[in-house]
């Protein structure tokens, strides 16, 4: 008979255009298999807001896979502790899995590949393997736009391959771990109750594309805007790997067809960031640039209070305010938001964009570790692809430009009744709304000091 084997699910939790579901299903019976490892990656083990969309997304994969006669196995452990006693308890000696490029899931995957067991990788979670897009001399990119025009060169991509009707499961028992008992969604408190605009899973992926696909038309001129949000809020579907980034490259091709290239690219980026921790794994920890090892930033009691107050939204800043409350309502904040409330933490409070990031790993239900840390450098100066540290936002200036009002209404009931352009500093329009702090910082203080400390280095 046919040995089984295993699928190894880690954020790739889809059938279609799913490469290791498929060379698992041409070669015989296989069970599906995801491990909770909060060992192997340290530090970076999934944050809350993750931990919410991973229940509901592993609840959509098994029934998936049970309605095509498979299963999902879950287990909780190290990854390569809990897959060799499995592969030994169902008689396995392949596992096929989709290649990752976190430094934790490569060291996982280079133990595993030693001994009986046979590891076989497949492409697929990105547009094109962050290896295979090289300069003409053979290197690898660390700037943005040439990476981009070189990968440009290999798309588009192949022809998304179609989930299998049925699948082949082993026959016999087979142990797993309760979903339940794995405590992922929060009980007391409830801070996941504005969540319900998620519907994680693959379904929900492909939902959320059709959604976004009219939209599309019109990304360019309103992805800057929040209180439009022009953006695709596809993010956590891609970082679990519920729709593959093939699938969203032809689908929004076939409509737009050049035009799309504003949306194309930011899947572009999502390739760019894997590219650069692949090729410099700490770097969601470390400066990509030395010289910044030395900056002054702020510690002590003071920065402590400025950082819980930019985490609770309580700056004085509306836009900022508006867009934290947003992250800890929906685990989500609009992406130009996201660049305004992480200058403001980085420039005009002179804190670590480390500790920003760090708070984004646990909000965020699309935390990615590329993601997350090539953003993180980007607007701190300190990336190997970066914005000046000079270039420092105003979010007086920034609100205003991008129409941020209904946005801010939305989000700060202190300010919902305020009218007009003083919505975006109510403060400096002689307003002092009851129950809203004044400012922390003022901006030209705040831009003296950071330009300050960064000439230092």
């Amino acid at each position: 008979m046919t040995r089984p084997s295993i699928v190894w699910f880690r954020q790739d939790l889809r059938l279609a255009d799913q490469a290791a579901v498929a060379a698992a299903s041409a070669d015989g019976p296989w069970i599906g298999v995801y491990v909770l490892d909060d060992e192997g990656p340290g530090p970076w083990a999934i944050g809350g807001a993750q931990r919410w969309w991973l229940h509901h997304s592993l609840t959509a994969l098994g029934e998936a896979l049970r309605a095509r006669g498979g299963r999902l196995v879950l287990r909780r452990g190290t990854s390569p502790d809990i897959l060799r006693k499995l592969a030994r308890d169902i008689d396995a000696r392949t596992i096929h899995a989709t290649r990752h490029y976190e430094p934790w899931w490569k060291a996982a995957e280079t133990v595993l590949s030693g001994g009986d067991l046979e590891l076989r990788l497949y492409d697929g979670n990105r547009l094109a393997p962050p290896e295979g897009v090289l300069t003409g001399a053979r290197g690898r990119y660390r700037i943005f736009t040439p990476y981009w025009r070189a990968l440009k060169e290999q798309m588009p991509p192949g022809r998304p391959a179609p989930a299998p009707h049925a699948i082949r499961a082993p026959h016999g028992a087979i142990e797993s771990d309760a979903l339940a008992n794995w405590g992922l969604l929060p009980v007391e408190p409830d801070w996941a109750a504005g969540f319900g605009i998620w519907t994680p899973g693959e379904a929900g992926a492909h939902e959320a594309l059709d959604e976004f696909l009219p939209v599309l038309d019109h990304y360019d001129e309103d992805r800057d805007r929040p209180s439009v949000d022009g953006t695709s809020r596809l993010s956590p579907h891609l970082h679990f790997g519920e729709i593959s980034p093939a699938t969203l490259w032809l689908r929004a091709a076939k409509r737009l067809h050049r035009q799309a290239e504003p949306w194309l690219r930011q899947l572009g980026w999502r390739d760019f960031c894997a590219n650069i921790v692949d090729i410099l794994p700490g770097y969601g920890d470390g400066n990509g640039r030395d010289a910044w090892d030395r900056m002054a930033w702020r510690r002590g009691a003071a920065a402590d209070r400025d950082f819980r107050a930019w985490t609770r939204g309580r700056t004085g800043y509306p836009i900022v305010d508006a867009g934290m409350r947003e992250l800890w309502a929906t685990g989500f904040m609009h992406n130009r938001v996201r660049m305004i409330a992480a200058s403001f933490l980085i420039k005009h409070l002179l804190i670590d964009w480390r500790r920003g990031e760090r708070w984004f790993w646990d909000t965020l239900v699309d935390a990615d570790y590329g993601n997350n840390a090539v953003n993180w450098q980007w607007v701190a100066g300190t990336g190997v692809d970066s914005n000046p540290f000079g270039r420092i936002m105003a979010p007086l200036v920034q609100s205003p430009k991008f129409d941020a009002g209904g946005y801010i209404r939305r989000w700060v009931p202190e300010l919902a009744d305020i009218e007009g352009e003083a919505i975006h500093d109510p403060h400096g329009a002689g307003l002092s709304p009851a129950g809203y702090p004044p400012p922390i910082v003022g901006h030209r203080e705040a831009r003296e000091r950071a330009l300050a400390a960064s000439a230092e280095i």
